[in-house]
């Protein structure tokens, strides 16, 4: 996994619950924690960060990455704007992955496993999308979602019909964007 996931989860951690917590996760995984953006790390130490969380919050791991995700959109935003100014809703951006953002981390971060994604946007009221990720991170993939959606100011509801953890070959994701009446 590259670093820059690694620099998102620290980040988020540092803003929402301090740098001692941090250190406290790093301890309790039994990683370094010294991630750079374009290095690339073992996904078992993601996996641990995410167990120490887990244990220490006792919450599932699956509500850890899912929250994860979510908080790290605003990161990402900031980080990289471009991915998100030509777009007024999370729709349209989503529908990027595959052709520009993920083509573009693969630039950024050589080396960079990537989900693909798979959509029937055929219906204006439900995206569905499928993923499929060696990873199998359909929380963090659904944290995501809820983070860009919070970005332009909509809610999403999803259902989540089939999931690679139940024995499905991929995730599908059904999904309704609502817009909140303000503007990004």
């Amino acid at each position: 996994m590259k670093g820059i996931v690694f620099n998102l989860l620290e980040g988020v951690v540092r803003r929402d619950y301090g740098d001692d917590t941090w250190d406290d996760l790093l301890d309790a995984a039994s990683v370094e924690g010294a991630y750079t953006s374009l290095g690339s790390y073992p996904d078992q130490e993601m996996g641990q960060l995410v167990m120490a969380a887990a244990q220490a919050l006792k919450l599932p791991p699956e509500q850890i990455l899912h929250w994860f995700g979510r908080q790290a959109m605003p990161l990402l935003a900031e980080r990289y704007p471009i991915f998100f100014t030509p777009h007024r809703s999370a729709r349209p951006f989503l529908l990027t992955l595959n052709d520009i953002i993920h083509p573009e981390v693969n630039k950024l971060y050589p080396g960079a496993s990537t989900p693909v994604f798979d959509f029937d946007s055929n219906s204006d009221e439900v995206l569905v999308m499928g993923y499929r990720s060696q990873r199998k991170l359909c929380a963090l993939a659904l944290g995501f979602i809820e983070g860009a959606a919070d970005y332009y100011r909509e809610t999403v509801s999803f259902e989540h019909p089939l999931c690679m953890h139940r024995g499905d070959e991929k995730c599908l994701f059904q999904l309704r964007f609502i817009a909140s009446h303000t503007e990004p």
